[in-house]
């Protein structure tokens, strides 16, 4: 009986300690008020329609666990016309449109200093840990600030701010203006590097993160595909004509070190950011800036956005029905993977709230739809501007009338104009005029007409909150869907067409339920629902507003 009653009290201990094990674990898993970090996954050039495309290759883990166990907005787009990289960086951390936040493309003319100007250059800083020229950004050109800034401000300044890209652009666009930090790479050396827009020195971890020269291993590596190439049914084969490729080459395997060597002793270190490597090199230089600087370890929210730039150049070269482009999408759903268990064993992901999207999409290679009856084709403009001008000889006379085309944006000599007496309006509408007439061009707009004219709707309305007065061209067109630049590469984006605008959203962790939100969201919509999140200011530019079904 004693015994008995022993081995009942043992029992009862044991169910007790159990139980008390069991509600510390959950008391463990139970958000906080608010979230101890904030992790911005963005992916360049990818297209809405890639994660239902190559859904049965994802890993468990991946973006199927996002997707499965978070909130997925399937109808996200973006309200404006250039869909670059960079460009919707700066909209996703500002909640606003290139109309107010300034970044109207990777570059842009200047006017009254008769100068292309780079979106982050800033001839005042210099590199921080590698080659000086590649060191010279900053956000100054961001003429508003981001929620991570709002953040800052909000408790002095306390919370921590990073951002790491390939290319500084992204980086630095995401992170703002009171960042701790930007990290992007060294092309010459292939070291993590930064500016003196920064810090004055590189921190201990990031000399030792380099000093492990993983660029020269990856690069040792060679590109093949992760399952037999005839498993890749969703993409053309391997071998098309519609690719541009490494030089000419378009089929694995593809031998990196071969590929990247300009002579015996030199290596070519921006062909990383054309293969999955280079985002693989992201994610490991990310994890360690999470453990190094000790991110999501206090009270005070703190920000990381991770830009995976890769994707973007394999895209251009290769084209979006490609084996290499699935075949890179499948193995950054692999890092994305390993990074999300990583961040839940540092940092558990009930404090961690992440947010995935992508900067733009990607038109299908125009060739390729011709080839198949879909009306599309290449705009040279080289060749139009090259038309344009002499006819703006034989009206006007001789003259430089036209000082620089960008991005579907063509910039007059008003210098020329004004002392020529000629009404810039007068030129302004014959130029429009003009370029409607070649293959390609759906739409031309003047500035003036931009000034003057609110546009509600439509695509003059989605020009419109493309265009900045200080910084934008005195005529933008607007290509019909299907066509795209003829720049070298296969294809390109740059448009407001659903492949290019549409892109994933998709939350997880921190207080986010499991659903799906069918109706449209916008871009400029990330930066007030995570300052709701955290009850702090929207920033001072943000025409964005709250996804409601995630705050309520």
């Amino acid at each position: 009986m004693q015994a008995k009653k022993i081995f009942t009290v043992a029992v009862l201990m044991v169910s007790l300690f159990c139980i008390s094990r069991v509600c510390a674990q959950g008391t463990k898993k139970i958000p906080p008020e608010k979230p101890k970090i904030i992790i911005g996954i963005v992916i360049s050039q990818m297209r809405y329609d890639y994660i239902q495309r190559y859904w049965d290759k994802l890993d468990d883990n991946g973006i199927k666990l996002l997707i499965d166990r978070g909130t997925f907005c399937s109808n996200a787009s973006f309200n404006y016309l250039f869909s670059q990289q960079g460009v919707g960086h700066a909209s996703i951390a500002t909640g606003t449109t290139p109309s107010d936040h300034g970044i109207v493309g990777s570059e842009w003319y200047l006017y009254l200093q008769d100068n292309v100007e780079k979106s982050t250059e800033d001839r005042q800083q210099k590199a921080v840990g590698g080659n000086v020229d590649n060191g010279r950004n900053s956000p100054r050109n961001l003429m508003c600030t981001t929620f991570s800034d709002e953040l800052r401000l909000s408790n002095n300044f306390k919370s921590k701010v990073y951002s790491v890209s390939l290319d500084p652009a992204p980086g630095i666009f995401s992170a703002g203006h009171t960042a701790n930090g930007a990290y992007w790479l060294d092309r010459l050396t292939g070291k993590w590097i930064t500016s003196t827009y920064y810090t004055d020195s590189l921190p201990d971890w990031v000399h030792q993160f380099n000093d492990k020269s993983l660029a020269d291993i990856y690069l040792k590596e060679q590109w093949n595909t992760l399952f037999p190439v005839e498993h890749y049914t969703e993409s053309l084969p391997d071998e098309n004509k519609y690719e541009t490729g490494f030089n000419g080459r378009i089929t694995f395997p593809y031998d990196l070190e071969e590929l990247s060597r300009i002579r015996r002793n030199e290596t070519d270190y921006s062909l990383l950011e054309k293969t999955p490597f280079g985002n693989t090199y992201t994610k490991d230089f990310a994890s360690t800036l999470v453990t190094s600087e000790e991110l999501g370890q206090d009270d005070h929210t703190d920000v990381l956005i991770v830009c995976f730039t890769a994707n973007e150049n394999i895209g251009n070269l290769f084209g979006p029905n490609s084996v290499e482009v699935e075949d890179a999408f499948i193995r950054l759903d692999r890092e994305i993977s390993h990074f999300l268990a990583f961040i839940d064993a540092t940092i558990g992901k009930e404090n961690t709230l992440i947010f995935l999207t992508s900067d733009h999409g990607v038109a299908q290679i125009p060739s390729y739809l011709s080839d198949n009856k879909v009306p599309a084709g290449y705009f040279n403009q080289a060749g139009s501007v090259s038309l344009l001008i002499s006819a703006l000889n034989n009206i006007y006379g001789r003259g430089d009338w036209v000082r620089s085309y960008h991005a579907q944006q063509i910039y007059l000599n008003r210098t020329l104009i004004e002392d020529a007496k000629i009404p810039l309006t007068e030129l302004q509408d014959y130029v429009a005029q003009f370029m409607l007439q070649f293959s390609g061009v759906a739409n031309a707009v003047t500035a003036h007409t931009l000034q003057t004219t609110n546009f509600t709707d439509g695509i003059f309305m989605k020009i419109q909150n493309s265009y900045s007065q200080k910084r934008s061209g005195d005529v933008i067109i607007n290509l019909k869907a299907g066509w795209v630049e003829t720049n070298g590469s296969s294809t390109g984006g740059t448009s407001s067409y659903a492949y290019d605008s549409r892109i994933p959203l998709i939350w997880y962790g921190w207080n986010i339920g499991r659903s799906k939100i069918t109706r449209e969201v916008d871009i400029t919509d990330i930066a007030p629902t995570i300052a709701t999140f955290l009850n702090i200011t929207y920033p001072n530019s943000c025409s964005g507003s709250p996804i409601i079904e995630l705050i309520q």
